[in-house]
C-alpha cells in the first residue's frame, strides 16, 4: 500500500527556517509527481509546490521565493525547505502523490511560526 510519512515540523519564529520530509512508499517515486499542500482550520487545503519526475516544480504565488521543494529519489524523498517562515505560513502540511489515478495522503506534520 501507498504511505507517505511526513516529519521535521515544529515551532519556529517568524524569519526563521524549517526543512519538511516526506517518506515514500508503495509507488513508483521516481515517476511520481509529488506534492507538498497545507491546511489552516476552518480553510480548504491549498497546494504549496508539487515536483515532477523531471524535478520540474511549481509554487503557489504565497511562497514563491521563500520555499523549494526537491526530492531525492534514491531514498524516496520529498523536502520541502521553507526561508523567512511568516505567521500565515502556519498550518499542517501533507505530503501528496498519486497512484493508478487515486491521491494519497500522510497524515500531516504541523508547522507553527510564531510572530
Amino acid at each position: 500500500q501507498v504511505q507517505l510519512v511526513e516529519s521535521g515540523g515544529g515551532l519556529v519564529q517568524a524569519g526563521g527556517s524549517l526543512t519538511l520530509s516526506c517518506a515514500a512508499s508503495g509507488i513508483m517515486f521516481s515517476n511520481n509527481i509529488m506534492a507538498w499542500y497545507r491546511q489552516v482550520p476552518g480553510k480548504q487545503r491549498e497546494l504549496v509546490a508539487s515536483i515532477t519526475s523531471g524535478r520540474m516544480t511549481t509554487y503557489a504565488d504565497s511562497v514563491k521565493g521563500r520555499f523549494t521543494i526537491s526530492r531525492d529519489n534514491a531514498k524516496n524523498t520529498v523536502y520541502l525547505r521553507m526561508n523567512s517562515l511568516k505567521a500565515e505560513d502556519t498550518a499542517v502540511y501533507y505530503c501528496n502523490t498519486f497512484r493508478n489515478g487515486m491521491p494519497y495522503w500522510g497524515k500531516g506534520t504541523l508547522v507553527t511560526v510564531s510572530s
